[in-house]
């Protein structure tokens, strides 16, 4: 197998997310697998390079729905007789990033890492992105947000919550992230803030659809005071948003 199955087993210890196509039906190559990663990239062959295009797009989606099933194809290479391949989706654990290091983000850090999320802290501000404020986040990061999102992968299994109440960092963050293949985006901030801000990054040159995607004002509305009952309202949101829950 040129050591496919090494490198499946290495990226599920790793918990990167992957998936990986086998064919079970066909004229020809029964048994071919391939591996498919997050970004569309792949390792091995399904005998096809037309197949192996076609099954790239269905498995990317099956990476993140961790969905398993079995896929029908057709090209002029198998004439009537069409190929059955069998797609199983690896997603890698939910992130949440956490721009702004202030005081909601130290109980929503607690409550993403109780619900097995990887929690990534930014902030410019060194005073506030510690180790003694965030002991349990996996990464803390002290730069400007944007510049650091643009640089990194961004899944949709990514949850980003921007919680500076500061222009000068939401809403680079924003433009940066809403560009990308984000899945949860919220932002601190009243109905009237979010309203100004939406207004702002429209004329930045972003879509209604690309602010529609913002939550905002961020978390469920269970009249949250406190910065604990703020981050329950957050969390409670992205979770309802990760498992498809209009509320």
């Amino acid at each position: 197998m040129g050591g496919l199955y090494e490198e499946f087993r290495d990226r599920l210890g790793q918990e990167q997310g992957i998936a990986i196509a086998t064919v079970v039906r066909g004229p020809a190559h029964v048994g071919a697998k391939m591996l498919i990663y997050p970004d569309g990239s792949n390792r091995g062959t399904l005998g096809s390079s037309h197949i192996d295009q076609q099954v790239i797009g269905d498995a990317t989606q099956a990476i993140w729905n961790g969905v398993a099933s079995t896929h029908t194809y057709t090209t002029e290479e198998t004439g009537s007789q069409p190929l059955e391949v069998f797609i199983e989706g690896f997603p890698p654990p939910p992130e949440l990033i956490i721009v702004g290091a202030g005081h909601i983000a130290i109980p929503l850090t607690t409550f993403a890492k109780t619900l097995n999320y990887r929690v990534v802290v930014i902030d410019a501000r060194a005073a506030f992105a510690t180790e003694e404020r965030f002991p349990h986040a996996d990464e803390l990061i002290v730069a400007w947000p944007d510049e650091i999102l643009a640089q990194r992968p961004i899944y949709p299994s990514t949850s980003i919550a921007v919680l500076t109440h500061d222009p000068k960092f939401d809403e680079p963050t924003l433009k940066v992230v809403l560009e990308r293949h984000a899945g949860y985006v919220g932002a601190i901030g009243s109905r009237k803030t979010s309203a100004e801000r939406a207004e702002r990054l429209k004329q930045q040159g972003l879509s209604d659809e690309q602010i529609a995607r913002i939550h905002g004002p961020i978390g469920l509305n269970i009249g949250a005071t406190s910065p604990e009952e703020i981050a329950l309202a957050i969390i409670a949101q992205i979770v309802a948003y990760r498992h498809n829950q209009q509320l």
